[in-house]
């Protein structure tokens, strides 16, 4: 079942683009997967928890997952809701509803899992403390 507005405690808003439509006349389900990366990776590097060029832990993804429950096509704006379900020693749960402006309920949910690594030996490292209080911040009762 598609989820509501109110199980996420962050927002996003994302511009459709020409280019995200297929042949169906709708957005391709791969883009959805990019959605999700450029909303929590945007808000973290917001937080100052992220350096893409510099930092010394990155965040690989291991695992991703999407429902879909209506489509969402160009020049429709997407409003993405952030949430983390689970906040391991080196690795985090995201997950994000993917909503169109002004609809309450979900056109799309899923997940991915980040391991944090050091970006020179690709080692699993503990979170960083900065980090962790940040998502913290949006952590769910499960």
């Amino acid at each position: 079942m598609p989820e509501t507005r109110s199980a996420y405690p962050v927002w996003r808003t994302i511009t459709t683009r020409w280019m995200d439509n297929d042949v169906y006349g709708h957005v391709n389900n791969v883009v959805y997967y990019s959605w999700f990366d450029t909303a929590v990776n945007a808000w973290l590097i917001e937080q100052g928890v992220l350096d893409i060029h510099g930092g010394s832990t990155i965040g690989l993804v291991i695992e991703t997952q999407c429902n879909y429950f209506a489509s969402l096509a160009f020049p429709q704006t997407v409003e993405a809701g952030i949430r983390v379900a689970r906040l391991g020693n080196s690795s985090v749960r995201y997950e994000v509803g993917l909503f169109a402006q002004d609809e309450e309920n979900a056109a799309a949910q899923g997940h991915f899992v980040h391991v944090y690594v050091d970006r020179q030996t690709r080692r699993p490292v503990p979170l960083p403390s900065a980090l962790r209080a940040a998502l913290e911040k949006l952590m769910v009762p499960v």
